[in-house]
């Protein structure tokens, strides 16, 4: 059984447990971690991971970060002078991690999401080095009713995360669903 496999089968029987309704937003934070070298993979098993939450009586609601940065900067009136000087984009960055909040926090609150609902965080890794994952997760926490799910490449020590095996690790009281053996 590979990596991905054994997060889909520990993420079937956690999914299943009765959901507490009394934490705060911070504790509603579900990451499921893999190496980021798995990540077509966990792609190809996406569907898989609604299935079971489906089967587990909850709904589920996707949102691909992935391609937001591309559609955001095709958009932005001053792309040309970002791509003669990247440098420059510093201000217009904060703009663009308002714009992924704003993305999240809609899913959050739209009114087919309820506490039994699922949202899944798909691409959380195409934000490095545009903002910080932490910050996201700390901007819509107090949004989430159910549960959010994010799909995260990378590791946890400890209480630490550490996105793509790259970035300074930030502590946080997320669940985390890993492939380890138990």
């Amino acid at each position: 059984m590979n990596e991905i496999e054994r997060l889909l089968n520990k993420y079937e029987r956690f999914v299943a447990l009765p959901w507490d309704r009394t934490l705060a937003g911070p504790q509603r934070v579900w990451f499921v971690m893999y190496d980021p070298t798995q990540e077509r993979r966990l792609r190809l098993q996406l569907e898989a991971f609604q299935v079971v939450t489906e089967q587990a009586q909850h709904r589920w609601t996707l949102v691909d970060l992935t391609d937001t940065f591309a559609h955001w900067m095709a958009q932005h009136e001053y792309r040309e002078a970002y791509f003669e000087q990247p440098e420059d984009m510093d201000l217009a960055l904060d703009d663009y991690a308002a714009q992924v909040v704003e993305l999240v926090q809609n899913a959050l609150t739209a009114s087919d999401t309820d506490d039994q609902t699922m949202v899944a965080l798909l691409g959380i890794g195409s934000l490095f080095g545009l903002m910080r994952a932490s910050v996201l997760i700390e901007r819509v926490a107090p949004f989430i009713r159910g549960r959010l799910l994010v799909f995260f490449p990378g590791h946890k020590e400890g209480a630490s995360y550490r996105l793509l095996d790259a970035r300074d690790s930030w502590n946080y009281l997320a669940v985390a669903i890993t492939a380890d053996e138990e």
